[in-house]
């Protein structure tokens, strides 16, 4: 059902479900995914997506025509067709070593060179219908044209970077057997087109626990060159070589570790993004930004790609020539730079919707419940009269909350449990009531392996993590995830803290996701905008109240211990706070 606001409304059971739904997804954005009707929204980024893949405009519309059921509006052609205009009307090209901007029509050349933002970039005009750019200028001027609506269609190829031979291996190190699923070979293809040009630049996006790492390396191989990886932590770091090692023929002696503590340069070198960010202070240079030309890559692969910091989006812009894949579970940015990335990495070439793959069991089945506490009359007192900064704080560390992670790890003490918190204050009363072991960002990263390697064996059941085990943390056997305080109203982080618990587990074991939250308070508005992305995807969080779900015998917590330890607060974290 294609209605007027561009949504397409799918139903699921349509017996060619398949076929439509890869037509689709290449031109519109799944935006929910529930059990029986998917909901999509055709937008201008979703119609450029299309183009730039191969899409064209009779395709959507044979589409249309063969399998709706209601007429489609005039408006709705009308706008995919103006859309799909606007991507090709401009394209980037090499010739004679020299780069051009050039357009099917020159009037429009002559419209975007009216702005004064376009006039820098203009190196010569020899023709009507082209305008000869720096190559240098490559990302910014893409940068430009999409901020004043027209995107650029990229074919001006790639460096094929210094070469680096390997393969993927049947049989893993461990030897467990080893190949790509359907859908991880789908991804590379997409992504790799073939090696021409209209290839070579994109995102991939799968939830986690679908195996983007092995997807990167895929790529990599494909592409045969040496490769620089960038990541969320120096634990996501060696996690990504450790599987390279792993799943291919690539030997200790070619991949590097750079970050905080080891700096080595390899044919495949995976950094994080904390170090390539560095600098001593904000009026001095990033030390590190140099390592894009340390060596002749041939691919850059942006791990979470999402997190990518503004001196990162700096120096991509720079070096538009090289092979870029952008991973990722979620293409939302809390700082709205969508654009930036489709501008700079590249459009968005595959993506699955998350239940999809938990229906074919390639992540676990998850459920999501939301225990609504209370503040008790203290706390009330204390919220009413704060700030409202300070009020987000104080219901985010409601005393009742510590009662129910006691119920929790009860109810499940035969399960591996991740406690996830924003407030370290918090989490500090919290590891006092439980005595489990706790990683925090101070944390020595020593501390942190050997923690989360005895997480892995079993040998301890429950971890409590900040928000430093937000991203690329493989804890493959965690299936209980108790959320206790967020980062405000972050859709992006709800979604990579479910994602801590579904890689696939042994003998179909259910994953549980609990949120906690304060009732009739600014954490209660937060936990609604939180669980939007989830819900769009299609998990449905069922709300439970805390007094129907405590166990007296098992929960009951002395009420002046908690009050002390809640109230306890970090002077620097809690200045002027009582």
């Amino acid at each position: 059902m294609i209605q007027s606001d561009m949504t397409v409304l799918f139903e699921v059971d349509h017996p060619a479900y398949a076929e439509i739904r890869d037509v689709l997804s290449d031109f519109a954005e799944l935006e929910k995914s529930p059990e029986h009707v998917h909901t999509y929204r055709m937008t201008p980024l979703s119609l450029w997506n299309a183009a730039s893949a191969g899409r064209t405009i009779d395709q959507i519309i044979q589409l249309f025509h063969k399998y709706s059921k209601f007429d489609i509006a005039p408006n709705v052609i009308q706008e995919i067709r103006a859309q799909f205009d606007r991507f090709g009307i401009l394209r980037l090209e090499k010739e004679d070593d020299r780069l051009y901007l050039i357009s099917r029509d020159p009037a429009v050349l002559q419209d975007v060179f009216r702005f004064k933002s376009m006039k820098p970039f203009v190196r010569e005009w020899p023709a009507d219908d082209r305008v000869e750019v720096e190559a240098r200028d490559r990302g910014r001027l893409k940068q430009e044209l999409i901020r004043i609506g027209y995107p650029v269609q990229d074919l001006a190829g790639y460096t094929s970077g210094a070469p680096l031979d390997f393969s993927l291996r049947e049989t893993t190190l461990k030897g467990q057997p080893f190949s790509l699923r359907e859908y991880q070979k789908q991804a590379v293809d997409s992504f790799y087109a073939g090696g021409s040009s209209r290839g070579g630049s994109g995102v991939l996006v799968l939830p986690c626990g679908a195996g983007k790492t092995v997807i990167g390396i895929a790529a990599a191989s494909e592409i045969g060159a040496e490769t620089l990886i960038l990541t969320s932590s120096v634990t996501a770091a060696r996690q990504w070589i450790s599987e390279i090692l792993d799943k291919t023929s690539i030997t200790s002696d070619q991949i590097g570790e750079y970050s905080g503590k080891h700096k080595e340069i390899r044919p495949i070198t995976v950094a994080t993004y904390q170090i390539v960010s560095h600098r001593k202070s904000k009026e001095d240079t990033f030390t590190h930004l140099a390592l894009f030309e340390q060596r002749d890559w041939g691919l850059i692969i942006y791990d979470e790609v999402h997190l990518l910091p503004a001196p990162v989006f700096r120096v991509t812009a720079d070096i538009q020539a090289r092979r870029r894949l952008g991973l990722t579970a979620t293409l939302i940015r809390e700082d709205g730079r969508e654009a930036d990335v489709f501008t700079l990495i590249g459009p968005k070439k595959y993506d699955v919707p998350w239940k999809e793959l938990e229906h074919s069991g390639w992540i676990a089945t998850a459920s999501c419940l939301e225990i609504r506490v209370s503040l008790s009359g203290q706390e009330r007192v204390a919220y009413a009269a704060a700030e409202a900064r300070v009020q987000a704080r104080l219901a985010a560390e409601a005393g009742q909350k510590l009662d129910i992670v006691r119920a929790l790890i009860e109810k499940h003490r035969a399960d591996q449990i991740l406690i996830i918190g924003q407030y370290i204050s918090q989490l500090n009363a919290l590891q006092a009531l439980i005595d489990a072991p706790m990683i925090t960002g101070k944390t020595p990263m020593k501390k942190r392996d050997e923690l989360y390697e005895r997480f892995r064996s079993g040998e301890i059941h429950c971890l409590i993590v900040s928000k430093v085990a937000n991203f690329a943390i493989d804890l493959p056997d965690a299936n209980v995830a108790i959320q206790i305080s967020g980062q405000f109203g972050s859709r992006q982080e709800e979604a990579q803290r479910l994602g801590r618990i579904l890689r696939p587990k042994a003998k179909g074991v259910q994953a549980y996701f609990y949120s906690l939250v304060t009732k009739n308070t600014k954490e209660q508005d937060f936990a609604m905008n939180r669980q939007r992305f989830l819900t769009e995807q299609g998990y449905a969080y069922h709300i439970l109240e805390a007094g129907d779900f405590e166990d007296p015998e098992t929960a009951q917590i002395d009420a002046q211990k908690v009050v002390s330890l809640v109230t306890y607060r970090n002077k620097k974290e809690r200045r002027g706070v009582k």
